[in-house]
């Protein structure tokens, strides 16, 4: 008489080695490494560090990719894809060359936000292997796309032509970049609300430019004091 399947008493086994336990899938995988890389940087975290934060062996990480460069070009290409996509998206190729770069900013902070340990990994990068070279190149490409935008807003005349185009794209994304240093997903600040403050002080500046907006901030601060 055939015995079931688990007549032995032992524990069913996920893909990741860990009996009696759900397996971990590939994304929980990627979300765990990365966290591991931003916190020890890529070159010092061994695979036994990583099995180690999964709570599995180092065979079982084997069983979703090939090594811990997979785990980095996987990591990469969500960060990067996520902003080479934005200048596939209709926003980033129809209307005005200023309407177009507000909205590739806009799409920049929320896959910062939406991604963050993901960029903040890609920011990171050293270019000590071909893979991060080939990723550093990525984004500088992704980066003159953006400067080519700001070049076509000064020839219209909506953005101030005395500040170098590619001096305005460093400025723009270290503002933004500096983002990951301090932004915690999940509190009081939006993703949406944090894309509107950057595009706000992108364009418009902290200075109040009319009695109105003057108005509107001195309400604003009055609100804040006594809340």
């Amino acid at each position: 008489m055939n015995q079931p399947a688990n007549a032995t008493g032992r524990a069913p086994r996920g893909g990741n080695g860990r009996a009696g336990r759900e397996p971990y899938d590939l994304d929980a995988v990627l979300d765990i490494a990365v966290r591991a890389f931003n916190e020890f940087g890529y070159e010092a975290t061994s695979m036994g560090v990583l099995a180690e934060r999964l709570g599995t062996s180092k065979s079982a990480i084997y069983y979703h990719v090939t090594g811990k460069e997979d785990l980095l070009r996987r990591a990469l290409e969500r960060a990067l894809g996520g902003l080479e996509g934005i200048l596939a998206e209709p926003g980033a190729v129809d209307g005005s060359p200023a309407e177009r770069l507000r909205f590739v900013l806009r799409g920049a902070v929320r896959v910062l936000a939406d991604d963050l340990p993901y960029v903040t990994l890609l920011l990171r990068l050293r270019g000590n292997t071909e893979l991060e070279r080939e990723a550093l190149a990525r984004r500088r490409a992704f980066d003159r796309a953006v400067a080519e935008l700001v070049d076509e807003a000064r020839v219209e005349g909506t953005l101030r032509a005395d500040i170098d185009a590619r001096t305005a794209v460093r400025l723009l994304f270290g503002m933004i970049n500096s983002i990951v240093e301090w932004y915690r997903p999940g509190g009081a600040l939006t993703p949406d609300q944090l894309a509107d403050d950057v595009i706000t002080v992108a364009f418009e500046g902290l200075r109040v430019h009319s009695a109105g907006d003057a108005a509107a901030a001195s309400s604003l601060a009055t609100r804040v004091s006594t809340s």
